[in-house]
């Protein structure tokens, strides 16, 4: 295969991945993909409207045909749905091809961050913290095993991003202070 390994980076909501991802995108001369957005788009609904028409066995496996498209890809920054390594299936397809990343961001900081966010179907309940933790605490060593390398998420976007190249050895293509918001 030619061109670059494509980028996979995962981790919890919140940690950063679809702010980081674009930014990873372009210091590297990649594209940027959402799986969340890419199995929108492919579904005609949100991940909501999945959720609930369909059910979550439905969205994972739309999520694990997303991640059998983007191991043939090359070229490619792509956020992986919270969710979406949790699976072995997901998780193996993705590793042998792709470069995987945990954006490893504090469960305090991921809190802060989705304060006020209605869109998480996991976390539309009474209980919305104890449940965060609870996905947290189980997701977290997933993550890790998943990932080929993990990068401390709570600095800046741009930070982030130089330190996923970094962590992949890498050399970003542009300076990170040439990335517009």
């Amino acid at each position: 295969m030619e061109g670059k390994r494509t980028i996979v980076l995962c981790g919890f909501m919140g940690c950063g991945k679809s702010t980081v991802g674009p930014i990873v995108a372009r210091l590297s001369g990649r594209r940027f993909l959402d799986m969340d957005a890419f199995i929108e788009q492919r579904a005609g609904k949100s991940i909501s409207e999945i959720f609930a028409s369909e059910g979550e066995a439905r969205f994972r496996e739309l999520e694990r045909e997303a991640a059998a498209e983007f191991a043939r890809e090359r070229d490619l920054v792509v956020a992986a749905g919270g969710g979406a390594l949790v699976q072995t299936a997901v998780a193996e397809t993705l590793r042998a091809a792709c470069a995987v990343v945990l954006l490893d961001a504090p469960l305090d900081e991921i809190r802060e961050r989705l304060r006020g966010d209605t869109t998480r179907p996991l976390l539309q309940r009474p209980d919305r913290d104890e449940a965060m933790s609870a996905l947290y605490a189980a997701r977290l060593p997933v993550y890790r095993q998943a990932a080929h390398v993990a990068v401390h998420a709570a600095g800046t976007p741009e930070e982030t991003a130089v330190a996923v190249l970094r962590a992949i050895g890498e050399t970003p293509e542009r300076p990170a202070d040439e990335i517009c918001h």
